[in-house]
């Protein structure tokens, strides 16, 4: 209980559940209490290769971050980025150009005490503290001005986040806030629930979240209003497809439940 209470930040109610503290867990971290956990067995109970379909949007994570560093992108911004795992942003393009600079984005506590963590003593990754929806506070922010240069090509991510925004608050206006900001040449990613093709398996694990209370609350699209958050974006080949379908180049990319490969959309769109 000692080290646990290390790295709780005060403003934490550990009664209820946290969606990227159920991540957490699925993908095998250690940053999640009881209450994340139980909410994790239940859901696997319904759906028992969650945690399959969690790895599947991981590495299309690491996949598009190559792809688009292999395309000049030196810059990204990371919406929704959870707590540190394996494969993270910085990790991957630092890998291919160490002169990659990484602002991450979230407003759960201990995905941002975790990342301040992880990235001392990396001049270029930070950890912004805010929420998506209030674009000026993420876009304006000293940090994310500090080492992203919007007149040049960024990396936008936005990958298991705008499931979490109601259709009442307007995601598809969100985004194109965002989408905006960026100058001509940059790129878009994005990964989303949907219920295409999914039997009821994912409507029980949408009452599991609900009944839950957790402050984030499930809304899965169907593939054209997925494809509508990219707004004027040209989608790159294969377009929006289940995201181990994305530019897969191996086993560890691909889910052996096919309803796991499907159950998450995902896609890269570059402004012209």
């Amino acid at each position: 209980m000692v080290a646990q209470r290390e790295w709780v930040p005060e403003s934490v109610d550990v009664s209820v559940p946290s969606m990227a503290r159920t991540y957490d867990f699925l993908l095998g971290g250690a940053h999640n209490f009881a209450v994340d956990r139980e909410l994790a067995v239940h859901v696997a109970k319904v759906m028992p290769d969650a945690r399959s379909a969690a790895r599947v949007n991981r590495a299309f994570l690491g996949r598009a971050v190559r792809f688009m560093t292999e395309r000049g992108i030196r810059q990204f911004l990371d919406i929704g980025s959870g707590i540190p795992t394996v494969a993270n942003v910085h990790e991957v393009a630092q890998s291919m150009d160490p002169e990659c600079r990484v602002v991450y984005v979230d407003k759960d506590p201990i995905a941002v005490a975790h990342s301040e963590l992880m990235l001392a003593g990396n001049d270029r990754a930070t950890i912004v503290h805010a929420d998506m929806r209030d674009p000026d506070s993420v876009l304006d922010h000293p940090e994310t001005r500090g080492l992203l240069d919007f007149d040049q090509p960024v990396g936008l991510l936005m990958l298991m986040m705008l499931h979490w925004v109601p259709d009442a608050d307007d995601p598809w206006g969100l985004v194109a806030r965002y989408r905006d900001a960026l100058a001509p040449g940059s790129f878009l990613a994005i990964s989303h629930v949907t219920a295409d093709g999914q039997d009821e398996s994912l409507a029980e694990v949408t009452d599991l979240i609900e009944e839950s209370r957790s402050a984030d609350q499930l809304t899965e699209r169907p593939h054209d209003r997925v494809v509508a958050l990219f707004g004027d974006f040209e989608l790159e080949e294969p377009g929006l497809v289940g995201c181990a379908a994305w530019r897969s180049t191996g086993r560890g990319d691909i889910s052996d439940t096919p309803e796991m490969n499907m159950v998450i959309y995902g896609g890269v769109a570059r402004k012209p």
